[in-house]
């Protein structure tokens, strides 16, 4: 690929802009600001960690913010580190990678939950369907990573900007399901447990 020469001049003060941070994902408002000699390409100083952010001609922002909530309380590093390495695809524009490391992390949340090593693909969606690790009304989440992850595995046809939202807002419920939600509970179980030496009280708990 052959990239056009751009003389960058010293920094001046930026007004006015705002845009989400691809590097730490808040919502920047920069002060500071390299632009191009002759040209409409600048960079912009994120305020709040200080990493640079592109903007194209075109405006094309590079990187890009990443697609996906946060989800807290994932304490499996396989699972965590696909689901973050799906979102960090997309900061880059690489939908199709993202979509098939959503359809991996199936594999690893079943075998987390305790299903069998070394089976086929379809064994591992049916375990998480059958054994209460998808949402009653769930059940479509994981068609849709599957079939989609199947068609960016075995298709020619790329998967898009659109494929990778949806097929990440279904993920990150799941493992909200399996993750984050257990995860608050059981802090605000521990927070509630009566401490050591109170088990014997005869105080009236209704009060």
């Amino acid at each position: 690929m052959n990239y056009e020469h751009i003389e960058w001049q010293n920094s001046n003060s930026a007004t006015g802009i705002s845009f989400q941070c691809g590097y730490c994902g808040n919502k920047a408002g920069p002060s500071i600001r390299f632009p191009a000699k002759g040209k409409r390409d600048v960079i912009y100083i994120c305020p709040t960690c200080s990493q640079p952010t592109y903007f194209d001609s075109k405006q094309e922002q590079t990187p890009k913010p990443r697609l996906g909530d946060e989800i807290s309380g994932i304490n499996k590093p396989n699972v965590a580190l696909l689901y973050n390495e799906a979102r960090d695809c997309t900061s880059v524009g690489a939908y199709t990678a993202a979509v098939m490391a959503c359809r991996k992390i199936l594999m690893n949340l079943a075998v987390d939950q305790k299903a069998e090593e070394g089976k086929q693909f379809a064994y591992y969606v049916d375990y998480l369907k059958d054994n209460g690790f998808v949402p009653p009304q769930g059940k479509e989440w994981v068609k849709a990573i599957k079939d989609r992850g199947n068609d960016a595995n075995h298709q020619i046809v790329p998967m898009d900007e659109e494929d990778a939202t949806l097929i990440l807002h279904f993920t990150g419920a799941l493992l909200r399901f399996n993750y984050e939600l257990p995860s608050v509970l059981e802090a605000d179980t521990k927070k509630r447990t009566p401490l050591s030496g109170t088990e014997g009280s005869t105080e009236n708990p209704s009060k």
